[in-house]
């Protein structure tokens, strides 16, 4: 089947009725394919017992339209035009969007999607989506269609910045034991098309690294899908003489894959003033050599960056990421957060939120905690966001992760990690929303004013093979 779409965008003057239009059509991308042809680890699939969660598709992304496509993305600059070029950059988050419903929320920058004119077509849909005088203004230099869910908040906002992350898959895996459960708890990097996982471990002066196999594309003969074929397929062990977890009965510290080649290891105690004391290391994934040392940040304020332990269960805290060489970490009093340069220890800056925090885990509180997490380019806090270029936006502050531990690892459109509430352990996969499922980019950039009203009517239909 091959899809054709067609977009008209009318900005009418709300004095003179004068409309300025524009006609252009677009290219579709992978985003819509990857969803049905790609299932990492079984995310599709129910294949752990009656006490999963497992989305049913219809009415939620089932009819495609107006659903896994029935929102819309507008942009300030053009997009790549790639089939595989599925997520914005967040250099380039969308300035407006609209979903598949009446937008009934203040948040102006949604539009709404007008109910009587939208309809089936004999070979597609026919989307047209309305904005006020006061919504969704701008430069807007491209245009994408997306899910329904991806056009209520984008990324998100001050109304909500939980539609981003849509559960697809919660599969219980309390019943693993510790060991197991600690090597899941303790992921750092998954190896999708190598089918396996790492897990990075502190223990008696010692990081151990451990390479397991996990059934992510491929799967045995003897394998399951419910995390307990997960196996050992390396072990390393590498002696420290600096790093270490800090404190005692709660060891502080954390290990981040850097997306550089290394892995990155940190340790330290909270401050609330003076200066902030933090262990680090290095690690070349390839061979496994490292360097070590310690970092006096001056007049830096931090939480401890993490901690991990066992009891009766896994216990694990995260609240700093490792981003294109630099390690972000909040302030203790939850104003800004610092961004400190992995090779130069000096280059330490202070990004300002310009509001206090409220620093929650993005997925409530309870055992298992994490309050920073990286999808793509964009660093995702609780009531916060970080751009590539260290941009910040406010957000509501949202519980969306479900009690999330480890980072989120990401698969074309598909999250998934791992997380707890106390004795009951989960492996949590989500379809990350916002996607491009077109890419339609503007012959000249127009500008969307309070003075004016926006009509875009989108008409996407099924063409034969042989239609240009």
């Amino acid at each position: 089947m091959k899809l054709k779409g067609t977009m008209t965008i009318q900005l009418i003057d709300v004095e003179t009725g004068q409309v300025e239009q524009v006609i252009e059509t677009n290219m579709l991308t992978d985003a819509v394919n990857n969803i049905f042809q790609e299932n990492p680890m079984g995310i599709l699939l129910n294949a752990a017992g009656k006490y999963d969660t497992l989305l049913n598709w219809t009415g939620t992304l089932l009819p495609i339209c107006p659903n896994l496509i029935g929102g819309i993305l507008l942009f300030s600059k053009a997009l790549e035009e790639k089939t595989s070029n599925i997520y914005s950059d967040s250099s380039n988050l969308p300035v407006a969007y609209a979903s598949n419903d009446v937008n009934s929320t203040e948040n102006l920058a949604r539009g709404s999607l007008n109910l009587t004119e939208s309809k089936v077509l004999d070979n597609g849909y026919r989307f047209i989506w309305e904005f006020t005088p006061n919504q969704g203004n701008g430069t807007i230099a491209a245009v994408a269609l997306t899910s329904s869910y991806g056009g209520k908040n984008a990324y998100g906002s001050l109304i909500d910045d939980a539609s981003p992350f849509l559960l697809m898959r919660k599969v219980d895996v309390s019943n693993l034991g510790n060991e197991k459960l600690t090597d899941l708890f303790l992921t750092t990097s998954i190896d999708f098309e190598k089918n396996c996982l790492y897990s990075l471990q502190y223990s008696d002066s010692s990081v151990i690294i451990r390479k397991l196999r996990i059934p992510t594309f491929t799967i045995g003969l003897n394998e399951s899908l419910n995390d307990s074929s997960c196996s050992l397929l390396e072990s390393q062990v590498l002696a420290c003489t600096t790093f270490k977890f800090l404190g005692s009965y709660i060891p502080y510290g954390v290990f981040c894959d850097g997306g550089d080649g290394y892995w990155y290891g940190f340790s330290n105690q909270q401050n609330t003033s003076g200066d902030a004391k933090m262990l680090w290391m290095k690690i070349k994934k390839e061979d496994y050599t490292f360097t070590e040392g310690s970092w006096t940040l001056t007049n830096c304020q931090l939480p401890a960056c993490g901690s991990f332990r066992v009891d009766t269960y896994p216990i694990r805290i995260q609240r700093a990421v490792v981003r294109r060489g630099y390690l972000y970490i909040p302030a203790y009093n939850k104003t800004g957060i610092y961004k400190i340069n992995l090779s130069n220890s000096t280059d330490v800056k202070f990004i300002e939120f310009g509001f206090t925090s409220q620093m929650k885990p993005l997925g409530g509180a309870g055992n298992c905690e994490n309050y920073l997490v990286v999808v793509g380019d964009l660093i995702i806090g609780w009531d916060f966001q970080i751009t590539a270029n260290d941009k910040v936006i406010q957000t509501v502050g949202t519980a969306r992760l479900d009690n999330l531990a480890t980072p989120l690892f990401q698969y074309k459109n598909y999250l998934t990690g791992w997380g707890s509430s106390y004795s009951n352990a989960y492996h949590l996969s989500y379809l990350l929303t916002p996607y491009l499922a077109s890419i339609n980019n503007l012959s000249s950039p127009i500008t969307k004013t309070a003075d004016k009203t926006m009509k875009i009517t989108y008409e996407l239909t099924e063409v034969d093979g042989t239609e240009k």
